[in-house]
């Protein structure tokens, strides 16, 4: 991280997934599995040209890549392990699979195309009724079920100890949790945390699908967006996958502005 720390960090908001996990490990070294991270600076001659990052079991991430040449030199990097997938800018992730695929012999595709924003100023939304209270203890099988449920339907990532993760959202480990709650009932979910040099970043956001519509995750999120920023944060970031008109669109409402086109692949063993 220290050698590619100033690449990263002249394109902040593009590389905010990368902080935001290397901010993590440092306040968890097993918050992503026992497995030892993956960390790799790709250089052309003395000057930076990329890097990435894999926690095992999960995807490998990339930066920008500022080489037509550095993806490759990831794939020969990591061809003999079994990697399910990778996400990075649209350019570089396209890179990689196509020279994965090539090498390795295993088919790509892509999974999810993303894109991610960074927000400076918030617009307040309409109002919904309710109002945003931090998660505590009396909220951990809530956050354990919405977390699974999250993870299901928008990411299909691996399983998870998901009362784990409940349990240190609750102490503020690595991401800290915050709720809509409407009448006394939680009808709303989004967390912060990811640290970057200068902001962090929002996610998961989860309404059950009985509570859509309302909303009450455009004030969820633009309340908790406003905490960031006057605690002293210069930048909020989010992703939103692109297949979801709806998300895009509350997001810029509220002041978020699209950065950088994000895909992710996911690799399957060849019949």
């Amino acid at each position: 991280m220290d050698l590619a720390g100033e690449f990263l960090g002249a394109r902040e908001a593009e590389h905010n997934l990368i902080f935001g996990i290397c901010s993590n490990i440092e306040a968890d070294p097993t918050m992503f599995g026992e497995g030892a991270p993956y960390l790799a600076t790709v250089l052309h001659g003395d000057r930076v040209v990329g890097a990435a990052i894999r926690t095992p079991p999960w995807r490998l991430v990339l930066s920008v890549m500022d080489h037509p040449g550095a993806a490759h030199r990831l794939v020969d990097d990591l061809m003999d392990e079994e990697l399910p997938g990778v996400v990075g800018p649209s350019m570089a992730a396209e890179h990689f699979a196509e020279g994965w695929t090539r090498v390795t012999g295993t088919p790509s595709r892509i999974k999810t195309r993303e894109r991610a924003f960074q927000l400076r100023r918030v617009t307040p939304p309409p109002p919904a009724p309710g109002r945003m209270i931090r998660s505590d203890q009396s909220h951990h099988g809530l956050l354990a079920a919405w977390a699974k449920a999250f993870n299901e339907e928008a990411l299909d990532g691996p399983a998870a100890d998901w009362d784990l993760m409940a349990e240190r959202w609750i102490k503020g480990i690595g991401r800290t949790a915050y709720l809509w709650e409407d009448g006394g009932r939680a009808v709303s979910l989004t967390g912060v945390g990811g640290l970057t040099p200068h902001g962090t970043r929002v996610g998961p956001v989860y309404t059950p699908p009985e509570a859509r519509g309302r909303g009450y995750a455009s004030n969820l999120v633009a309340q908790v967006s406003q905490l960031q920023l006057d605690a002293g944060r210069q930048f909020v970031f989010l992703f939103t996958d692109l297949a979801n008109p709806t998300s895009n669109k509350i997001y810029q409402d509220i002041g978020y502005e699209a950065v950088i086109d994000v895909d992710e692949y996911e690799f399957s063993t060849p019949d």
